[in-house]
């Protein structure tokens, strides 16, 4: 445990989650340097475990349902070979012999499912979303199951947990929201009698059940998210996230690789970097925590020994200015103009109705009131679902040239800083936007919320590195 953070008045030992990502238990070597990890911070404290699937395992079930549900049936059989190949191997090398003998047979059920639930897609040519968060997150249950082996292979008392029994959501299949009381009690109940009896758990990241028992997942990268809720449910002392990266950066270190550590950042400033793009977290992973105040921490399962950054309710010593740059590489501006039949507010009105519909974020938003214009930034992704949308809305409008357009501009970059204490600083968008101007980067868009967590600026795609590393340079970061 962190020094800094421990709570000596709680008369026991503290609690710590502990989730590994997908390059954490990509290989044995790396699964048994988690489990050394476990076992050794599991002599101070108590330890509960939730992992992702072995690297790439994830993307390779949803592209063999993918390929089935278009009627390829050789594609996933040789995904099933590949699979039981890599956890086999897993097995092999790091599994006693009775362990394996109870391990191996599992492991086999979910890989049958995994072809009964492609030859069902390859039949019917279809998956729904239902089905495809059972087969997305059977990674999990195996990587989950390989891990509790190996630690009781090592001596240590451990059991793998399907988060099926713990965390209850919705059931909105592919990106399910937990609903909170219920998890708490599910999560406390399952948990109890291996806590109880010392035991480590380990949990499946990334899914869990609807009320009616069905899976559900929470979104791509959710394994972060299962970890606080596990932890905000147990109210642990703290919450370390492994990875692949010694903490969160003051800019992208492939754009900038002057970039440097940032030993520790608030809660509102991890939410802001993970919604603009930052991949050390899932965007959901710091709502759980953050009433309850339990710190989360960064790490590094490849070296361990960096401190990693802390992130919690307020940064100590937060200095005033920009903390950190973050950035959107594949964006499109869409601009929406109601000329002059539509008052602003129905034109802003019926934008934003339009893109809730589909649950469609917006990057950056601007306007002009007297021009009747709203400007605003989605991902790549969203473009196609964005533009429908908005067509399907103002469709009457579009009929007459002279009542309403929607104009998309194409391959723009959305550029943010970032710091908790802008707020008050006078001048900090006047340095950045003379040290965009210094270096002939033209701001297409800008735009600033009222908290002034954020200023974010809308280049060209291709002038984005620059514009990240002007920044950088400019408050010295």
């Amino acid at each position: 445990m962190q020094k800094e953070t421990m709570n000596p008045g709680r008369g026991k030992r503290p609690l710590l989650v502990m989730k590994f990502g997908g390059t954490s238990v990509g290989s044995p070597e790396r699964m048994q340097n988690v489990a050394k990890l476990v076992q050794e911070h599991a002599r101070d404290a108590e330890v509960v475990v939730v992992v992702s699937a072995m690297g790439g395992v994830t993307d390779m079930l949803i592209r063999a349902a993918n390929e089935a549900a278009k009627g390829d049936r050789e594609h996933f059989k040789g995904v099933r070979q590949e699979l039981a190949r890599r956890h086999r191997e897993v097995a092999d090398q790091l599994l006693t012999a009775s362990e394996q003998a109870s391990v191996l047979p599992r492991l086999a059920e979910q890989i049958r499912q995994f072809e009964d639930l492609c030859s069902g897609f390859a039949l019917v040519r279809e998956v729904t979303p239902r089905a495809m968060d059972t087969l997305s997150s059977m990674g999990e249950v195996m990587s989950a199951k390989l891990q509790a082996a190996i630690l009781r292979s090592l001596g240590a008392d451990s059991e793998a947990v399907d988060a099926m029994n713990l965390i209850i959501t919705d059931d909105n299949f592919g990106n399910a929201s937990p609903l909170m009381e219920e998890t708490i009690a599910k999560t406390r109940q399952g948990l109890a009698a291996l806590r109880k009896r010392g035991a480590i758990p380990v949990i499946t990241g990334f899914r869990g059940a609807s009320r009616s028992g069905v899976c559900t997942t929470l979104g791509r990268g959710g394994s972060d998210y299962s970890a606080t809720l596990i932890g905000a449910a147990l109210d642990a002392d703290e919450v370390w996230i492994w990875t692949d990266v010694d903490g969160v950066m003051t800019a992208d270190p492939r754009l900038v690789p002057e970039a440097r550590i940032l030993p520790e950042i608030s809660y509102r400033e991890a939410i802001e970097l993970s919604f603009f793009g930052a991949k050390v977290l899932h965007p959901k992973t710091i709502l759980p925590v953050m009433k309850k105040k339990i710190p989360v921490w960064i790490k590094n399962s490849f070296n361990p020994a960096c401190p990693g950054t802390k992130i919690g309710p307020a940064a100590a010593n937060g200095q005033p200015g920009v903390k950190a740059i973050t950035s959107v590489s594949k964006a499109h501006l869409i601009t929406v103009s109601g000329r002059e039949t539509l008052s602003f507010p129905q034109l802003a009105a019926r934008v934003f109705g339009a893109l809730g519909a589909e649950e469609i974020p917006t990057l950056m938003v601007t306007q002009s009131s007297a021009d009747n214009v709203l400007c605003f930034a989605v991902h790549d992704a969203d473009l196609k679902r964005a533009k429908a949308k908005l067509e399907k809305s103002f469709e009457l409008e579009l009929l007459h040239d002279a009542r309403a357009a929607i104009e998309v501009l194409p391959h723009v970059a959305i550029v943010v800083a970032i710091g908790e204490n802008m707020k008050g600083t006078p001048g900090l968008a006047g340095r950045a936007f003379g040290a965009l101007g210094r270096r002939g980067i033209n701001i297409i868009a800008i735009a600033q919320g009222s908290t002034e967590l954020s200023i974010s600026f809308a280049v060209k795609a291709t002038e984005m590195k620059d514009a990240v590393k002007a920044i950088h340079e400019e408050f010295q970061l």
